[in-house]
């Protein structure tokens, strides 16, 4: 006699949309679990009192504030005239989304005059007290690779100051009072490299104030800023050649940073040398309290 069939039930395979959403939830879940390990082990920054970790658009708060006010909402990016804002990836390692600058690559040079990356910050990540470019303490600039400086090898400097390949924008009045330009368009000839200071917005700015204060007064000393034109001119010098003299009875020029450093990152920009001999160290600020302001 023949045992009668069972019915076995057929077991069908997880359709293929089936397996594309398993897929799509293993990798959401070891995302989370990486991202996590690797903050707890420090790889990614958390919202501390610690370093920066990046150099911050002006205005920034305190690095623990800072990332906890960020929206990465990109206002700020939308409106920097030189591009020079952009916002982190969190896989970067670097800054949770946070918004940022690599001043070698493309430094603030405040073109935009009235910090609009300040205005347009909707929740004050980016401090509203700050009214001009002077106010900013994004960084310290530093003489960190004196060998390689120009001025201090006695040479000039002939050309254009990263090559005609480099994008990178700057402001100069004497072409165009608003636009910034492609830095590779304006060439230099000079007896001695002095780009680092010529170029910085600080001391352009401070020449610009006196020549427009010596039109008004021909007979006034300027070593601050005459209310006349609103209080935006920088109190202190940011940066200036010093002759070194030698043994030999030779001098040679070297890179000076002053009080009035803000950080922006323009002399490291321009610096022509393979390695910038200036940089900017994003932890440090300069001594001197932010200007008092008479509206």
């Amino acid at each position: 006699m023949t045992e009668p069939k069972q019915n076995k039930a057929k077991v069908r395979p997880p359709s293929r949309r089936q397996q594309e959403a398993r897929r799509r939830f293993l990798r959401s879940v070891g995302l989370v679990i990486g991202v996590s390990g690797i903050s707890l082990l420090g790889f990614l920054p958390m919202p501390t009192e610690g370093k920066r970790s990046r150099l911050r658009p002006p205005g920034a708060l305190s690095e623990k504030d800072y990332l906890a006010a960020c929206i990465k909402c990109g206002q700020c990016v939308q409106v920097c005239p030189v591009k020079a804002i952009d916002l982190d990836d969190i896989d970067s390692g670097y800054g949770l989304g946070a918004a940022y600058l690599t001043s070698r690559d493309q430094a603030c040079d405040f073109s935009c005059d009235g910090l609009q990356c300040v205005l347009a910050c909707p929740t004050g990540a980016l401090t509203h007290s700050l009214d001009y470019p002077a106010d900013t303490r994004m960084g310290f600039a530093k003489l960190s690779n004196a060998k390689d400086c120009l001025a201090i090898q006695g040479k000039g400097f002939k050309g254009t100051p990263r090559g005609k390949s480099y994008n990178g924008l700057l402001r100069f009045s004497d072409i165009d009072r608003w636009n910034p330009i492609k830095l590779s368009e304006k060439e230099f000839d000079l007896e001695t490299c002095d780009l680092c200071v010529r170029l910085c917005p600080i001391e352009i700015r401070i020449t610009q104030c006196k020549e427009a204060t010596k039109k008004v007064d021909k007979t006034a000393k300027i070593e601050r800023v005459a209310e006349r034109h609103g209080n935006e001119c920088p109190p202190d010098h940011a940066i200036k050649l010093q002759p070194i003299a030698l043994r030999n009875g030779d001098t040679y020029m070297k890179p000076v940073i002053l009080d009035g450093c803000v950080g922006c990152g323009v002399c490291e920009m321009v610096c022509p040398t393979a390695s910038p001999a200036i940089t900017i160290d994003y932890n440090e600020i300069t001594d001197i309290p932010v200007p008092t302001r008479s509206h």
